[in-house]
């Protein structure tokens, strides 16, 4: 490892502190900023000395050269409470983090440019990448260690030997992280194989692993590939996350306290991944694609230490009691002091079909020959409407989406003919009267993919639409973006009642009362698929695959008095009811 005589040496001990670093990964922008400082005291009192936190380059420049750096996308905000409460800080601020955070945390507008090479030395990546650089290491930078604060650590790129090889690209970043002041040791992370190692190692920054049991295993295959770079287990997979679709992941906290007390004996150092999930607020969760589409759940609680409503677990206590047989501990925690909500049913009261309601709250319709991505129409995330009339007469023919990313409600005539979902391949044999027959398909995009050589995914009907193997030309096509709040006029809108609303997709409007700020889980037993908003924050999305069940309701959003709950409901309702519960329920297993 090559290092300049003025920047402090990496290792498994703090050499200011002179303490084996135990750290935890706590990502700011899946926790509302008004509880930063509750989880974070909990961090330190397991035991921790650190706290590691990604940063997602698309929650902070959701345009091109408009940046934001308020309420979740606080950064400096959360590193400063990190500082204040005695905890040391590793920042990796990518430009790409996975992290089960859409497209890897590189922005939809910046992927979505054609013939664009991300991670790469494509000159229009890095100029992209060097420009919100300018903007954020400088930031981090002021709070480092040797400028008297708190950052010991900053991450170069993330796992990229699971991506790609250019070492040059790499270089780029290190060079580009020091000419903006980080002067603190360099760290690049990656799987402990060989394939992965000989891609992801750059000179000039040590190597760190990520793996969640083996730790024997895993240090002997970095010693191999740096035997000079001390052992540094970066992500420490103590649980893990979830598909729609799929089990909910736990892992026994005997078994995960084991490994951490072996990696502890070994003399390295450990970051927790997670020490604390939290929620994938908004749209912001991602995907993976092994060959099959698996979408990630809102919920991240991750089954680490600290769940997702930040109370500590059977986790937090055994791994407390491990890091306690290396190093002295703070106090336990103090009792949380947040109230719960009171289990309630929440009855809507007004709805607004969505196709009747779609010019007042959309963009305007545009004019295409080819139905345009997501990208190209200027949004991350939402619903686009496209609608086409077929010429006819046509015999029956099947009517197909290649390509789609992610779900379609197909209607033709007026007539919902189905809902097809990415990679299911489901076709519709459609035949067209003399007269034409129109078609209208509601796309909704789900998280980008964020791993892997599908990095960098385009949303919508991306193979255009076949009929009889032709294609459709000539479309009229509008946007809702998401997760904003759909501007409705519930004074317009007609009364729920106590039937569920007949024409879905709808937004539905209901109120809960609370008697002050409070947190909890709201269940949508009986609906389909869609998203939450609370006086206006969104949840995120719900799914009635599952495994998770319930959607955290975090009590800073929450008011005394009325609260306003939006349900935009995309496919069924068995009734217009939801209710709110004390604990998750994130799934059997």
């Amino acid at each position: 490892m090559l290092l300049s005589k003025h920047h402090p040496t990496f290792g498994p001990v703090d050499h200011h502190s002179g303490r084996q670093v135990v750290s935890g990964a706590f990502h700011y922008a899946r926790v509302h900023p008004a509880q930063w400082r509750e989880r974070l005291e909990l961090c330190r009192a397991m035991g921790l000395d650190t706290v590691e936190t990604y940063v997602p380059w698309n929650l902070h420049e959701p345009s091109p050269g408009t940046f934001r750096f308020d309420g979740l996308a606080d950064v400096e905000g959360f590193l400063d409470q990190v500082a204040g409460i005695g905890l040391k800080a590793i920042v990796r601020p990518g430009p790409y983090i996975c992290a089960e955070w859409d497209n890897g945390g590189l922005p939809a507008w910046l992927t979505g440019t054609p013939g664009i090479r991300v991670r790469t030395g494509d000159p229009a990546y890095l100029a992209a990448v060097d420009r919100w650089f300018d903007e954020l290491v400088p930031r981090i930078a002021a709070r480092q260690i040797t400028r008297g604060g708190h950052v010991t650590m900053v991450q170069v790129e993330n796992e990229y030997g699971s991506y790609g090889n250019d070492t040059g690209y790499l270089r780029h970043l290190r060079d580009g992280l020091r000419a903006r002041g980080v002067d603190v040791p360099l760290f690049t992370s990656d799987a402990p194989t060989d394939l992965t190692l000989t891609g992801g190692l750059v000179e000039g920054a040590a190597a760190t692993v990520n793996f969640g049991s083996k730790p024997e295993e895993a240090f002997e295959v970095l010693r191999r590939h740096r035997p000079q770079d001390p052992p540094f287990c970066m992500e420490f997979w103590n649980g893990w996350f979830d598909h729609w679709g799929g089990p909910h992941h736990e892992r026994d906290a005997a078994d995960a306290a084991a490994a951490l007390e072996a990696m502890l004996k070994a003399g390295a150092g450990v970051n927790f991944y997670m020490v604390h999930g939290g929620t994938s607020f908004g749209v912001t969760a991602g995907a993976n694609d092994d060959g099959r589409y698996l979408p990630t759940t809102t919920s991240y609680d991750y089954d680490a230490p600290i769940d997702e409503r930040g109370r500590p677990t059977e986790k937090f206590w055994a791994f407390r009691e491990v890091i306690g047989r290396f190093r002295e501990l703070p106090p336990p925690p103090r009792q949380a002091t947040t109230p719960v909500l009171p289990e309630a049913a929440v009855r809507f009261d007004r709805t607004l079909p969505l196709r009747e309601s779609w010019t007042s709250l959309a963009q305007p319709p545009r004019r295409t020959p080819h139905p345009p991505t997501f990208e190209k129409l200027g949004i991350a995330h939402g619903l686009v409407r496209h609608r086409t009339r077929i010429p006819g007469p046509r015999p029956s023919r099947p009517l197909t989406l290649p390509g789609l990313a992610d779900r379609a409600h197909v209607y033709a005539g007026g007539i919902l003919l189905g809902i097809v979902d990415r990679g299911v391949g489901t076709a519709f044999d459609l035949e067209v009267p003399a007269e034409g027959l129109d078609v209208e398909i509601l796309v909704e995009s789900m998280g980008r993919v964020n791993y892997g050589p599908l990095l960098g995914e385009r949303k919508g009907l991306v193979g255009g639409v076949l009929h009889g193997g032709v294609y459709l030309h000539g479309w009229d096509v509008s946007a809702l973006a998401l997760p904003d709040l759909p501007a409705a006029d519930w004074a317009a809108a007609p009364v729920v009642g106590d039937c569920p609303p007949t024409r879905l997709p709808a937004l539905l409007r209901g109120t809960f009362d609370a008697e002050e700020q409070a947190d909890g889980f709201l269940a949508l037993g009986g609906w389909g698929k869609g998203y939450v908003w609370v006086n206006g924050f969104c949840l995120g999305r719900y799914w009635d695959r599952g495994p998770q069940r319930t959607l955290y309701v975090p009590a800073p959003v929450v008011r005394s008095g009325p609260n306003e709950l939006v349900v935009l409901e995309l496919d069924h309702v068995e009734a217009p009811v939801a209710t709110l519960e004390p604990h998750p329920g994130l799934g059997p297993r």
